[in-house]
């Protein structure tokens, strides 16, 4: 089976790591603890000058659940062009109603905006109440691949319906598991579930370079966030992950 690899990557330099290590894509994003929200133009600019493999960006002005106002879509469309303009292949977003299914206006608005360019659904997927009704929705608007955990805490405890959504997608749209995938644990996902596509971060923590230190502070004011260990993909880990799976054939 021929596999393709996309790496959640939460900087520039984590994309350049992503293409040394053999990914063929990567979704950017910023505020990876709040699940990822969209990162800055320079960031995309940036990146799209140092790699060369696919640049996928997410749209998600804010943390929290997937319902939006008029405002945050008015946001996401902008973000949507500004996206374009800074050189992306695909834009990864997903709308819900308060009930858990498809918001149809929202995403019809957002696929308008991203029309010529990859559409990911991305975790929302995760919380909707009938996701096979949803996939076949997705199918419907044209959405090229859906990024699921399979409605679990990870991918591998997902893997059932991550394997059900595969077969009834059968080949009309993509189902990336993503959410704790690894280099332990691809192999077994891959052949429970009979997915092509993985997503992952293969991230490890760098120290920071700062001599001079304050532990008293953070700011994440009464979240407690280590200022002194910077997450990064490296580009053994991405090589590792997919070494796992293909060395497995």
């Amino acid at each position: 089976m021929n596999y393709t690899f996309e790496i959640c990557a939460n900087s520039a330099e984590s994309c350049v790591a992503a293409q040394a290590g053999g990914a063929q894509r990567v979704e950017l994003c910023a505020a990876m603890p709040e699940g990822g929200t969209t990162p800055s133009y320079g960031q995309i600019r940036v990146a799209r000058k140092l790699i060369d493999i696919r640049l996928h960006v997410i749209i998600r002005p804010r943390g929290g659940d997937f319902l939006y106002t008029s405002s945050e879509l008015d946001i996401m469309e902008e973000d949507i062009r500004m996206a374009r303009q800074a050189g992306a292949d695909g834009v990864v977003f997903g709308c819900l109603t308060p009930d858990g299914d498809l918001d149809m206006e929202a995403m019809e608005r957002l696929m308008k905006a991203s029309e010529g360019m990859a559409v990911t659904f991305h975790r929302a997927f995760d919380y909707v109440r009938n996701p096979e009704q949803t996939l076949e929705e997705l199918i419907g608007m044209g959405v090229d691949r859906v990024l699921t955990s399979g409605q679990q805490p990870t991918a591998l405890q997902g893997a059932e319906l991550l394997r059900k959504l595969t077969e009834q997608a059968g080949g009309r749209i993509v189902i990336m598991p993503g959410c704790g995938v690894n280099e332990k644990n691809i192999a077994e996902l891959a052949a429970r579930t009979g997915a092509s596509e993985f997503h992952f971060s293969a991230r490890e923590n760098r120290e920071s370079r700062m001599r001079l230190r304050n532990p008293a502070l953070s700011m994440g004011g009464t979240v407690a966030i280590d200022e002194y260990q910077c997450p990064v993909t490296t580009p053994e880990r991405v090589r590792n992950t997919i070494q796992a799976l293909t060395g497995c054939e």
